[in-house]
């Protein structure tokens, strides 16, 4: 399958309301032929459904963490989610159970009420048979307690950015991890660095659009004091964003086989591998 796969895109966002059609063609004709829009809460489930369907991309259903708070979900929202699951758990578009986790670097959440929704999901994706994609910020270590208590098909370690040996434990349970815009700053030595280590195998590439924009969007806060916007990511930043890290894996490479790797079918076939729904969903729309 020789295309992107921008596998964590937040299509349902408002920045994409003026134009989010014409910005999912131009994301296609950078060829990324696929999103996974993965949802943050109850509200905007139907939504993220209702747009895969129409792109013919795939969804996934979940309550983030910073969602977790009270006024903006509530504990049935559990129970919603599982009927949901339970509607469209035939769906082929429905690949994973996200976005869900731990967050512990925004101050005042309720680290309690995270956790609950947390492992109440990892519960639904066990009793629905469902990857995860989980958002991971300065949780790695609590994340993964969760996994080898509730342990999962695997999935998607979003945006990750922890030690090698928290990356490991993640690929152990089945999880390839997320890079996106953030490897494109210079000041990104550590991701940088974990980029060159862990397998091939274990990489996906994102956006996290309209958030985590790579370097040539971003603009500083002096900047933005002088009225110019921050730079909105998107999906067809994606052939750019695998650029850098095509180059970021080339300068630690032990040889030049690796520098010639074709990261467009790696990145898509471990999409497809850690996601088992979206492998058998693109491949039902080659051989159709």
């Amino acid at each position: 399958m020789s295309f992107w796969i921008d596998t964590h895109c937040h299509w349902d966002a408002p920045e994409f309301d003026p134009d989010r059609d014409l910005l999912r063609e131009a994301a296609r004709a950078a060829g990324v032929a696929h999103c996974v829009i993965p949802a943050i809460g109850r509200m905007d489930w139907e939504t993220v459904r209702e747009l895969a369907h129409r792109w013919g991309d795939s969804y996934a259903l979940g309550i983030h963490p910073l969602y977790t708070g009270p006024g903006r979900a509530h504990e049935r929202d559990i129970d919603a989610l599982a009927q949901m699951l339970e509607d469209h758990h035939d769906d082929p578009r429905l690949v994973a159970i996200g976005e869900i986790g731990l967050d512990f670097f925004v101050e005042g959440l309720d680290a309690e009420r995270q956790t609950w929704f947390y492992q109440e999901q990892l519960k639904l994706a066990r009793r629905f048979d469902l990857p995860v994609i989980v958002h991971v910020r300065k949780s790695s270590d609590q994340l993964l307690k969760a996994l080898r208590q509730w342990p999962v098909m695997g999935g998607i370690a979003h945006a990750f950015n922890g030690s090698l040996q928290q990356a490991q434990q993640f690929m152990e349970c089945g999880f390839a991890l997320g890079f996106g815009g953030a490897l494109t700053y210079d000041r990104a030595l550590h991701l940088r660095r974990l980029l060159q280590t862990v397998p091939m195998e274990s990489i996906v590439i994102e956006t996290d659009a309209p958030d985590i924009p790579p370097h040539w969007l971003y603009t500083t806060a002096e900047q933005r004091a002088q009225g110019v916007p921050q730079g909105r990511n998107q999906p067809a930043e994606i052939p750019r964003i695998a650029q850098v890290l095509q180059e970021i894996r080339a300068q630690g490479a032990p040889d030049m086989r690796e520098a010639r790797q074709d990261w467009q079918q790696i990145t898509t076939a471990n999409a497809c591998r850690v996601l088992p729904k979206l492998g058998a969903l693109l491949a039902g729309a080659r051989h159709g």
